[in-house]
């Protein structure tokens, strides 16, 4: 009998960048991501330490605003503590094969995924923000007068581009990981109904000594008497 599969199982694989297997690749990204956010967190603890180092006045930012105070630099380092424990948990989850430790990771990727869609879509319904952005970049922004001087329909063209592909590399990382995480979960669902059927088997099975034991328990037959 042929079973009925999902339509989405056609893009279920056990391999990923060309050669290496899902598990191998969602460890790596874990590792990765677990690295870059330590030295988010670093940088975030040594600008607590000496504020001076980082700070930036209203001129260099070309306008009233506090980018380093007390408040943003809280958050950045409550959300660089979250991220590099979503990240230890889909590593060890990876690792150890507990698909559950795996979904937080997940979560994120979609969620990170949604905001970069909504940028893509924003650039595109309202053009004219990306010359009002940069208006607002410092005078001493890198290149800011040899981008302001492109053309607004190629700039736009240029950064939908750039946007498709950080959303395309994005996306193949997602299914990279949830891949990672059917593979799992297969796998331990398939463990547990081999246990099943074989403690099944082992009860369902009487023991070879209980049907003597049963014959012998019986009353022998009464003698035989000749009429």
């Amino acid at each position: 009998m042929k079973m009925m599969s999902s339509p989405w199982a056609r893009f279920y694989s056990n391999s990923c960048c060309l050669c290496c297997h899902v598990r191998t690749g969602t460890i790596i990204l874990g590792v990765w991501y677990l690295i870059i956010n330590s030295v988010v967190l670093l940088i975030v603890l040594s600008a607590l330490t000496d504020p001076g180092q980082y700070h930036l006045t209203s001129a260099e930012l070309g306008g009233d605003f506090e980018f380093m105070d007390d408040a943003n630099m809280c958050i950045a380092t409550a959300i660089s503590l979250l991220m590099i424990l979503i990240c230890a948990m889909a590593t060890y989850g990876a690792y150890k094969q507990h698909a559950a430790w795996i979904i937080p990771f997940f979560c994120y990727q979609i969620f990170d995924f949604a905001l970069n869609t909504l940028v893509a879509i924003s650039v595109l319904v309202y053009p004219n923000t990306i010359q009002d952005y940069l208006r607002q970049l410092p005078a001493n922004f890198p290149y800011k007068e040899e981008i302001m001087s492109v053309n607004s329909t190629c700039l736009i063209v240029i950064i939908l581009l750039f946007i498709s592909i950080i959303l395309a590399f994005k996306a193949y990382l997602i299914s990279c990981v949830w891949n990672c995480y059917r593979y799992i979960n297969n796998r331990n669902s398939s463990d547990v109904l081999v246990y099943i059927t074989t403690n099944d088997t082992a009860v369902l099975l009487p023991p070879y000594d209980d049907p003597t034991n049963g014959t012998a328990a019986k009353d022998p037959p009464p003698p035989y008497v000749s009429a």
